[in-house]
């Protein structure tokens, strides 16, 4: 699985995500530190990569366009550092690999752990 570190998570989890057996970037290796959210999952989606974040706008995003991809792995806690949450968040990715893959919307914090299969549909 490839993995896109925004820009709100440290160049930190590159070496996590890496050593787990990932390939990862973060944005600010392939893009401008200032592109709008909607151009990250743009280039994310042409490339076949997950977005990793701690932002809300990209499920936001995800849900108004009811778009079928890329999968995000939206993380949500205090400390968003690798040694707090790396744990969680490689067993999210292993366990969630189809649903990744097929285009999911999944959402982590220190207890729990939500998917939402893409694309996003409103409840009737």
């Amino acid at each position: 699985m490839k993995i896109l570190v925004d820009m709100n998570l440290s160049p930190e989890w590159i070496r996590t995500l890496n050593g787990e057996g990932f390939e990862a970037i973060h944005w600010s290796n392939v893009g401008s530190p200032k592109a709008q959210d909607a151009e990250i999952l743009e280039w994310a989606r042409r490339n076949n990569w997950i977005v990793f974040t701690n932002d809300l706008d990209f499920g936001h995003i995800l849900a108004i366009t009811q778009s079928e991809g890329p999968s995000v792995l939206q993380v949500r806690a205090q400390d968003l550092l690798p040694e707090s949450l790396g744990e969680i968040v490689v067993a999210a990715l292993r366990q969630n690999r189809e649903a990744l893959e097929a285009g999911a919307l999944i959402v982590v914090d220190e207890s729990s752990l939500r998917v939402r299969i893409l694309p996003i549909r409103r409840i009737k």
